[in-house]
């Protein structure tokens, strides 16, 4: 099944609207299952992949599906650009991350706003970077996704995908699994009492397209000198291109 027809909570009806209302739903206890999910590894994951972006100086950086803001502050921290703009499709999230900012006084640099990264409200050749941390595997359609980023991109401009995926070792696929499909949907349960959204977490991990299956799909939107480097025995995959 491709992952643009796995849904939270139904088969029936558009997968972004079902999107919107799990996030909005687990957007308080996000931040908490985010650290206990990967066990706090996240945080390295997101420092490797900012100064893969800081190499290519930029200085508008969009940070597509931004959730509570953790990227888009690490980027202005790290990179300082003129500005980091963050857009998500949950309101829930964006509360989150606008009080993040607030109080760290990042308000002047950081801004955030709600829209649907298949219709980015933005001009072409906007920005130097895009970025998405774990947030493609939401897309309703990923390769519109992938062409919307390409299009606001500036000419030599860097796209940068943080995406959980699926570990090749047989030993560590056994105990992925058996952390994934049982004990994170049982833990996400009871912290954040939506057993769906954290049955679908594995199940859009499974089905997104990994490696050079993604890096395929970067190439047909336009991207250039793509690349992916794995981490964390395959747990989690960064994947670059370049307009």
């Amino acid at each position: 099944m491709k992952v643009e027809e796995i849904k939270p909570y139904s088969s029936e009806g558009e997968k972004a609207r079902q999107v919107e209302a799990m996030f909005d739903s687990i957007a308080p206890a996000y931040d908490f299952m985010n650290r206990a999910m990967t066990l706090g590894i996240d945080r390295w994951w997101r420092r490797v992949a900012v100064k893969m972006v800081r190499k290519s100086h930029p200085r508008r950086i969009l940070d597509v599906a931004t959730g509570t803001g953790d990227f888009a502050i690490d980027l202005y921290r790290k990179i300082k650009p003129e500005a980091v703009v963050g857009i998500d499709l949950s309101q829930g999230m964006l509360d989150v991350a606008r009080k993040k900012i607030a109080k760290r006084g990042l308000g002047d640099a950081i801004t955030v706003q709600q829209g649907d990264c298949l219709e980015l409200p933005f001009e072409d050749g906007e920005f130097d970077a895009v970025t998405v941390a774990f947030g493609v595997r939401n897309f309703e359609h990923l390769l519109q996704g992938y062409e919307q980023m390409h299009r606001v991109l500036k000419p030599c401009g860097m796209c940068c995908v943080i995406e959980l995926s699926t570990p090749r070792n047989r030993v560590v696929r056994w105990f992925y699994d058996l952390y994934t499909l049982h004990i994170i949907p049982w833990f996400g349960a009871l912290k954040s009492h939506d057993k769906s959204a954290y049955r679908y977490l594995p199940q859009s991990i499974a089905a997104v397209p990994q490696g050079e299956d993604m890096l395929a799909i970067m190439r047909e939107a336009g991207f250039n000198n793509c690349k992916v480097k794995r981490m964390t025995f395959g747990t989690c995959s960064i994947y670059t291109g370049e307009r």
